[in-house]
């Protein structure tokens, strides 16, 4: 049996995508029922919840999200969309007013209500499109509708900004989004800049602006090239990414930018994803002493100079 699953034309054009099938498209694809019971007890097909199937290698997120009877949503669906999602550890469930028989998260078996939700989060707002997205998954707009009102306004900016600059989303839908969420929120909508080539650069730039810093994204500098965020002219901050392990190559290309940036006159910080994310004030500290030694020089010269036996001219 498991032969003729694995050969199944249906199956087998779907299996990149990872996608969640219905047992009425198995069933037209050819499958028998006797097929889709062998398959699901070979572990060639996952039964999700009643008529649902998943293929193996299934994102867990999308399993948790349809098992519970909805679709991913806020930075459930931002993360498989592909923009910004700020900890997207936990799955977050669209589930429409209408829905009944919802499950528990790990078990199909399980009504929702008797068992732990292990960390899921629910959301129950109206979508701005219902028909948008996929069988599994909200659409961009409503995900950031979402995002908006359940994260923390800089990861929620985060989200805008990368959105846009990936073209998940267009300028005209923030209309759409912005009429979508309650009036508090509509400040986010003058801080965006899609100009951002990552999450953790909007979230730097909402930092330093927000504490008053004069500081843009993306500025081109002579024989350097474009640099992530320079503050008040000159400080420049290069953000690391999460998930990006550099290569000596990339190393030696970073090293070769700082020394080109200092023989101009720049002050150079690296910083790294979970300090942005997590130690703000850290970053913000770092900064003020960087901005202070460009505008009246550093108090370490005259203390240090000593120290080293050396004199002044």
């Amino acid at each position: 049996m498991t032969t003729i699953v694995c050969m199944n034309p249906f199956l087998t054009s779907h299996a990149g995508q990872c996608r969640i099938v219905s047992r009425q498209d198995l069933l037209n694809s050819g499958m028998r029922p006797k097929h889709i019971t062998a398959a699901v007890r070979s572990n060639t097909l996952i039964r999700v919840r009643r008529d649902h199937y998943a293929l193996p290698g299934t994102d867990r997120h999308t399993l948790e999200a349809v098992r519970v009877g909805g679709r991913e949503a806020c930075v459930s669906a931002a993360r498989e969309i592909g923009f910004f999602a700020f900890d997207s550890q936990f799955t977050h469930v669209h589930i429409p007013r209408e829905a009944s028989r919802l499950r528990s998260p790990q078990s199909r078996h399980v009504p929702l209500a008797a068992a732990p939700r292990d960390g899921v989060e629910l959301h129950w707002w109206p979508l701005i499109d219902s028909t948008d997205g996929t069988e599994y998954r909200v659409g961009a707009r409503d995900a950031l509708a979402q995002i908006i009102q359940c994260q923390e306004p800089r990861f929620a900016l985060a989200a805008l900004d990368t959105a846009l600059h990936e073209h998940k989303i267009r300028a005209a839908d923030l209309d759409e989004i912005f009429a979508h969420v309650p009036d508090k929120h509509g400040s986010l909508r003058s801080r965006i800049d899609a100009r951002v080539d990552a999450g953790q650069e909007s979230v730097l730039r909402d930092l330093f602006r927000s504490a008053g810093y004069r500081c843009d994204i993306q500025v081109y500098i002579d024989q350097v090239g474009r640099v992530d965020v320079l503050v008040e002219g000159c400080v420049v901050v290069e953000a690391d990414s999460q998930s990006h392990h550099k290569t000596w190559d990339e190393h030696t290309r970073d090293r070769t930018r700082d020394r080109l940036l200092a023989a101009l006159g720049y002050v150079t910080l690296r910083v790294l994803y979970q300090d942005i994310m997590f130690d703000p004030e850290g970053v913000l500290r770092a900064i003020q002493k960087l901005v202070d030694i460009c505008r009246y020089g550093s108090s370490r010269v005259d203390s240090v100079a000593p120290a080293m036996g050396i004199r002044g001219a």
